[in-house]
């Protein structure tokens, strides 16, 4: 697994408030939303989980897949339609180079490099291939050197079905199996699977403290997760407090919103498996899914 090294991902919220791009369109089913409260705290026997290991619900079903993904998307792109987004690019200043399509892959941090790799291999000659020795060449930096014309040669690929199922591909191998399969190891439920699926898509994975192993490792210094025998809310409390410390540790994540009125909402609500409706917000925005 690789790791985001260069720098932690800035909230495209604001970038493109800065720029001036309007709001993509929110299905019916999932409209965000300009007022309420963002749920009431359910009754305290329901808030606490046992302290033994239950079976952990999977966020790979469907349904709860594209919750995720909305999630994701408020706070990403300030929308719920994420199949909008596989022709979103830009430079956000992070100093990853571009940012682009449903989960942010950037050139410079090698996970945009291996995209248009798995598109190249199932389709060769594709719009984005005469691009690949720029990429490699960039890969790691944030540079631009090579990629004149690649903004418009991603967004006419994004048209592709191919291009789109590869998107979803390389964001199931580097982020969501992943957060998935540790999630349910350590015998987490629905709302700690997308806990660390959050963490991994913007931190990244690998050695430093502020990567969703660390940050995982910094949780376990004071709590156990299930598996272990300790408390799903406990755990998942200490998750989110060592997710905040690692936001804070980049001026750009000092908006930690995504986790104080979004996931923690839903634990202190005891909704350990993301059961709608849902009501959060994210850097001042409400949204609700039915």
């Amino acid at each position: 697994m690789r790791t985001r090294s260069i720098g932690s991902r800035l909230p495209r919220t604001a970038t493109r408030v800065a720029l001036g791009l309007a709001l993509l369109a929110v299905p019916a089913t999932a409209v965000a939303t300009t007022a309420g409260p963002a749920g009431q705290h359910a009754p305290a026997a329901h808030r606490s989980a046992p302290h033994t290991a239950r079976a952990a619900t999977g966020l790979d079903d469907p349904a709860k897949k594209d919750i995720a993904m909305q999630l994701v998307s408020s706070a990403e792109n300030s929308s719920l339609d994420w199949k909008a987004q596989y022709a979103y690019i830009e430079d956000i200043g992070d100093g990853r180079g571009y940012t682009g399509g449903i989960i942010g892959f950037c050139s410079g941090t090698h996970d945009m490099l291996e995209l248009v790799e798995l598109y190249t291999q199932r389709k060769p000659g594709n719009v984005l291939a005469e691009y690949l020795p720029a990429l490699r060449a960039v890969d790691g930096s944030d540079s631009h050197e090579g990629l004149d014309g690649f903004p418009e040669a991603w967004a006419k690929a994004a048209e592709d079905s191919a291009f789109q199922k590869a998107q979803n591909d390389e964001r199931d191998r580097v982020y969501f199996h992943p957060a998935v399969k540790q999630g349910k190891a350590d015998g987490v439920g629905v709302l700690g699977q997308f806990a660390y699926y959050d963490a991994i898509v913007m931190h990244g994975d690998g050695d430093d403290s502020t990567s969703f192993s660390g940050i995982r490792k910094r949780a376990l210094g004071e709590a156990k997760p299930p598996s272990q025998g300790g408390n799903e809310t406990e755990w998942l409390n200490a998750f989110l407090d060592a997710r905040v410390w690692a936001m804070k540790q980049e001026e750009a994540h000092s908006d930690t919103s995504r986790v104080d009125t979004a996931q923690r909402v839903f634990l202190k609500n005891g909704n350990l498996d993301l059961h709608t409706p849902l009501d959060w917000k994210v850097y001042g925005d409400s949204f609700h899914i039915d």
